[in-house]
């Protein structure tokens, strides 16, 4: 069986990134490295895999989320800079 793709169980029934999770979780790891990083529920867990494990597309995706991502920049009177 694959780590991260293994309900495991857990002590504490908190997700480490959300709080309270459902009694199935899953064993999260860094897949350079090969290390144990805590315990998800399965959409965490999902999400951070999707991302690629990338600490900067999390950081673009919350952004999108509070709306953030696609405010342009006044640069100077009348000039504005477009996020890239």
């Amino acid at each position: 069986m694959r780590c991260g793709r293994t309900p495991a169980p857990h002590a504490a029934g908190r997700d480490r990134a959300t709080g309270p999770i459902a009694p199935a979780s899953y064993v999260d790891h860094c897949h350079r490295a090969g290390r144990v990083r805590g315990v998800l529920c399965f959409n965490c867990n999902s999400a951070i895999g999707k991302l690629g494990d990338d600490p900067d597309a999390l950081r673009r995706a919350i952004a999108y989320l509070e709306g953030n991502a696609w405010k342009p920049t006044l640069v100077a009177p009348g000039v504005y800079q477009l996020p890239s």
